[in-house]
């Protein structure tokens, strides 16, 4: 959450934080509980429900976590915690065997936050939910090349990014992948 604002925000956020420092991520209901009454009291803030959507998230309770993080998006997020927003929506919807609305969730987080490295991840798991796993492959093969510093594997990073592209056109059907680019 941003930093502590004077005023009803900083009281806002003052509450928040005590929840969530009372949170047992093995008992979720008595968070859900203090979170209801947040929101009760804050019922067009995107931001309560964007947290209301992670506690039934954290228990499990994905199909009303997604309703949650529906209402949250509607209202507006920006900055970070949009791009969290995105990245649990978009793995609810993946969990509730929603694999299309999902990628279409992290096809929007993706163009906003293209650096995300967590969006990246998360996204080729759905890849991989859909059915669709040599482009999740791919996916994670272009987070390696891109994010991941080493020595060892440098001089193959085009090697790497050759292959991404050959086992992405694989799932695009595009009829590109007629042999692998190792280039090694």
């Amino acid at each position: 959450m941003a930093g502590l604002q004077a005023g009803p925000a900083a009281d806002l956020e003052t509450e928040l934080q005590q929840v969530f420092a009372a949170r047992d991520r093995e008992d979720m209901a008595p968070t859900i509980a203090a979170l209801l009454e947040v929101l009760r009291r804050h019922p067009d803030n995107a931001g309560v429900l964007y947290e209301v959507a992670g506690a039934y998230d954290t228990a499990g309770e994905e199909e009303t976590a997604a309703g949650f993080y529906e209402q949250a998006l509607a209202l507006g997020l920006e900055g970070d915690v949009l791009r969290r927003c995105y990245l649990q929506y978009g793995s609810t919807l993946r969990i509730l065997g929603r694999s299309a609305e999902s990628l279409a969730v992290f096809a929007r987080a993706r163009q906003a936050f293209p650096d995300s490295v967590s969006l990246g991840v998360f996204e080729a798991l759905t890849l991989h939910a859909a059915g669709k796993v040599n482009a999740a492959l791919a996916a994670v093969l272009v987070l390696l090349a891109q994010n991941v510093s080493s020595e060892d594997l440098e001089r193959y990073v085009p090697a790497v990014l050759g292959n991404a592209g050959y086992l992405a056109s694989l799932d695009a059907g595009d009829g590109s992948g007629d042999g692998a680019l190792d280039g090694a």
